[in-house]
């Protein structure tokens, strides 16, 4: 849902789904994984190959912990991020949900191309490569994230302002 104020466009957020989120990357959940089996003599579901991780050519993929400072809603979108190279996986540590701000990759986005998800506390995202996206949006408190995503040469991030803000909310 968008609506035009003061030359700013409004979106509220999405639930995030992973049809809906398929032009952009993998949903990261356990609920309706395509395969899970036991494992450990029956102590642990494995819920197996979640999310393509792509470390691209001569990069590796290594394993980081995020900490996202909360956002004050509603939030102006200004910037947008991709990273040509290689996917980027977040799964959230804190039991809380956040926001997911995509675009398909090409040419800079502008705020007409945006998406707005609300992820719950247990999914996660991984972007593939070349999506835009915006950097973590967590809500209401401090979280970490446990993030997968590309070491190696070459350059591996592009910004862009964008021509018009978004402003985003959550849905009332």
């Amino acid at each position: 849902m968008s609506t035009a104020a003061a030359g700013l466009t409004l979106r509220t957020a999405e639930p995030l789904t992973r049809e809906a989120f398929a032009p952009f990357g993998d949903v990261i959940q356990a609920e309706g994984a395509a395969r899970h089996y036991t494992i450990n003599g029956g102590n642990t579901e494995r819920f197996h190959d979640l999310a393509a991780v792509e470390p691209g050519v001569d990069g590796r993929a290594i394993v980081s912990l995020f900490r996202g400072q909360p956002r004050a809603l509603p939030f102006r979108v200004e910037m947008m991020e991709r990273h040509p190279l290689a996917s980027q996986a977040f799964m959230p540590l804190s039991g809380r949900p956040y926001l997911v701000v995509v675009a398909p990759p090409g040419a800079a986005p502008t705020a007409a191309d945006l998406r707005v998800f609300l992820a719950s506390a247990e999914q996660g995202v991984n972007y593939a490569p070349g999506v835009w996206h915006h950097p973590l949006l967590a809500l209401d408190a401090v979280c970490d994230f446990l993030v997968v995503d590309r070491a190696g040469p070459g350059h591996n991030c592009d910004e862009v302002e964008l021509p018009e803000a978004l402003l985003i909310d959550l849905p009332r």
